[in-house]
């Protein structure tokens, strides 16, 4: 049984949400290193004094990104208390469910459209305390729910290395929609991206994701 999993705290509102959603967008963008506090301040239309006064200098809002970034997945993939025992049907419906709110979200709105840039990101780094947040708060939290459904769909363990990579490779699909839509939508002829692609390209996940869970049953 997975461990419980945090409620997301209450959206960022004015100043600080100003300067977080130029921030996510910049670091994102250009990186840490690359991004000034100067341009923050700009692209939020405030002062740079204010970054010191929220978030205590341009390392804590870099980590308040994440943590922002964090409530969003949270938000976005919540699921609600589990029980300790689920039918495979349930499991089955929970994980599309799930991977149909999470294409959603980030092909289509606001909220979603900087959270790959950002997170992949502080995966290419290597280390870095945003990264710690990201996995502290969402990525270990909800990796081990996803796997704990993985195993009521499947009859696998939860904890072994063929659930825990097949869980990843289910995730995998819906970023790479998200990192490859501009050739996604030249190959597809799609001039935009509108709820209508959304959906086939949730229902080509989903449906990918059926053949894999029941390749994987144990008999």
């Amino acid at each position: 049984m997975p461990e419980s999993f945090q409620i997301p705290e209450d959206a960022p509102q004015g100043t600080p949400k100003a300067l977080l959603d130029a921030a996510l967008d910049l670091f994102g963008r250009k990186g840490f290193d690359a991004t000034s506090t100067r341009e923050i301040a700009a692209q939020a239309q405030t002062n740079i004094a204010s970054i010191a006064y929220h978030f205590g200098g341009k390392q804590g809002l870099h980590e308040a990104c994440a943590a922002e970034v964090a409530r969003r997945l949270a938000e976005a993939a919540a699921l609600g208390p589990l029980p300790q025992s689920l039918p495979a049907a349930q499991a089955i419906n929970l994980l599309e469910a799930l991977l149909r709110r999470m294409v959603y979200f980030l092909l289509l709105g606001e909220p979603g459209a900087p959270v790959v840039p950002f997170i992949l990101r502080e995966m290419s780094s290597g280390s870095s305390a945003a990264l710690d947040v990201l996995y502290d708060r969402v990525i270990a939290h909800k990796h081990r729910e996803l796997c704990h459904l993985w195993a009521a769909a499947t009859g696998q363990d939860a904890g072994s290395p063929q659930t825990r990579l097949a869980v990843f490779a289910a995730l995998g699909q819906v970023i790479y929609f998200r990192i490859g839509l501009p050739v996604i939508r030249r190959r597809m002829g799609w001039d935009t991206l509108g709820p209508t692609e959304a959906k086939a390209i949730a229902d080509t996940v989903v449906h990918s994701l059926r053949a894999t869970i029941e390749a994987s049953r144990t008999p």
